[in-house]
């Protein structure tokens, strides 16, 4: 193909050839068996690590991969100390009714119902402290 007009040619790069001896013959490596040994590979990867390492590399991994629902979520990270005290203290308030508080309040409702006076039937407050009930999963974990 003729070269356009205005545009001029590129001179092409003509290859030097190596002068090569005869009596040095290039022969490749042969890796096979009984062959060669093959050059050393860094072999980081395939070390056995110790199992404490493999669970917290599979753990994260997991952890990684895996959706966990917000309500189990937020149990995996504990709390600081000031934090959590003040929790506590907080839920005593609704920590359930013993046996002896049931009693005495069964027993004033039936002293109040036998005077004929009005009846509260409500029970106390208390906290919903298990697993299922937090996160609504019965029997899915």
């Amino acid at each position: 193909m003729a070269p356009k007009k205005g545009v001029k040619a590129v001179a092409t790069k003509k290859k030097t050839e190596k002068v090569v001896n005869p009596l040095f013959e290039k022969r490749p490596k042969q890796f096979g068996i009984g062959g060669a040994l093959p050059p050393k590979k860094d072999a980081h990867r395939f070390v056995r690590w110790p199992q404490v390492v493999r669970i917290q590399r599979k753990r994260r991994i997991l952890k990684q991969r895996l959706k966990v629902p917000p309500a189990l979520n937020q149990i995996t990270k504990t709390l600081d100390k000031n934090l959590a005290t003040t929790l506590f203290k907080m839920l005593l308030k609704y920590r359930p009714e013993d046996k002896a508080a049931k009693r005495g309040r069964l027993q004033k409702r039936a002293q109040a119902e036998s005077e004929g006076k009005t009846v509260e039937a409500k029970k106390p407050h208390m906290d919903q402290s298990t697993l299922e009930i937090l996160t609504g999963c019965y029997g899915f974990l």
